[in-house]
């Protein structure tokens, strides 16, 4: 038995056998070359714009966290509902085009195939190891939700939140404290608005201080950069552009951008503060954990076998009346 068989039947022994309902042959028949192609227009969009990868694993993150990994985050005008992208957790998330960009190449050689969800997912992974972080087989099956969840977006996971909610939320969909610290590093490459981060640089909570678990002359540097709310600074300072375990690095140094990436190392008593401490140790280590996190949270909830549909359009659910994708409901 393969390695990555190996893991998947322990993940299947672990999680009652959830993960069964995906699997990386789901389009071997019907679309042989979707991971081409999607690798292909990731890496046309990081060419033209740097944070193309970002934008593209935290819409995969925020579409899981939110009703299960469905797609629905995507969604602008689902019918008699609010779209998840005018919740509070989706404030500025950018990259709807370069979703689109890939939906429209995968459509053209694979019509009414594949899913919005599972474009997200290899997507993601592409994001990564594009970028010198890990790749990983991704599991397939996803399909795609006709409802949004605007409230539930309004709950995601916050930049200004301390260490116990963050962990709540990540428990609340089947991740634990391992899980956490490591997608967290994913803010190994991207940018953050100011507005996310600014509240640290004085009266931090109402202390009339700064944060003191932000490094004094890092907080200088940022003030500096900060010139709006709405300039974007680098999550991490040394190797901005690159995926690797720096993100780790810098919550040691107190160098952690916003508050929710500090709070990992900086929490009293955290038990995360082990895990950043080994992830931190050895890039290997740190990528290992990142490739099963990922998996794992690429299979919260997805609607499988007819559920849901195969959106035409990553932004409209299909007119039922016209031309749809297969099996829809």
């Amino acid at each position: 038995m393969g390695s990555f068989s190996f893991l998947l039947l322990l993940l299947s022994v672990l999680f009652g056998g959830s993960y069964a309902q995906l699997s990386e042959n789901f389009y071997d028949q019907t679309c042989p070359r979707l991971p081409n192609i999607v690798r292909r227009e990731v890496k046309r969009a990081i060419e033209t714009d740097i944070r193309a990868g970002a934008k593209l694993i935290r819409f995969h993150f925020h579409d899981c966290f939110v009703q299960g990994c469905d797609g629905s985050v995507l969604l602008e005008d689902p019918p008699g509902m609010e779209s998840e992208l005018i919740g509070l957790g989706n404030l500025g998330i950018q990259g709807l085009e370069i979703v689109d960009a890939i939906k429209a190449a995968v459509e053209r050689e694979c019509p009414g195939v594949v899913s919005c969800a599972d474009i997200l997912a290899q997507a993601s992974k592409d994001s990564v190891d594009v970028q010198g972080g890990p790749s990983w087989r991704v599991l397939y099956g996803r399909r795609d939700s006709r409802t949004a969840n605007k409230t539930g977006a309004d709950e995601l996971p916050s930049p200004f939140e301390n260490l116990d909610p963050l962990k709540k939320k990540f428990e609340a969909v089947g991740l634990d404290s391992t899980d956490l610290v490591a997608l967290s590093g994913a803010h190994t490459f991207g940018r953050s608005r100011c507005l996310f981060f600014s509240g640290r640089f004085s009266n931090f909570s109402g202390s009339g201080q700064p944060d003191p678990t932000l490094d004094p002359t890092y907080r200088q540097e940022l003030e500096r950069a900060c010139t709006s709310a709405e300039t974007r600074v680098n999550f991490d300072p040394t190797t901005p552009d690159t995926f690797d375990k720096n993100y780790y690095t810098n919550l040691q140094a107190n160098r952690g951008l916003l508050q929710s990436d500090q709070v990992l190392f900086s929490t009293p008593g955290a038990d995360t503060i082990d895990i950043v401490n080994r992830l931190g140790s050895r890039e290997g280590t740190f990528f290992r954990q990142f490739r099963l996190s990922m998996i794992k949270m690429g299979n919260i909830r997805p609607l499988t076998g007819t559920q849901g549909e195969i959106r035409r359009n990553c932004k409209r659910v299909n007119d039922l009346g016209g031309e749809t994708g297969h099996d829809v409901m």
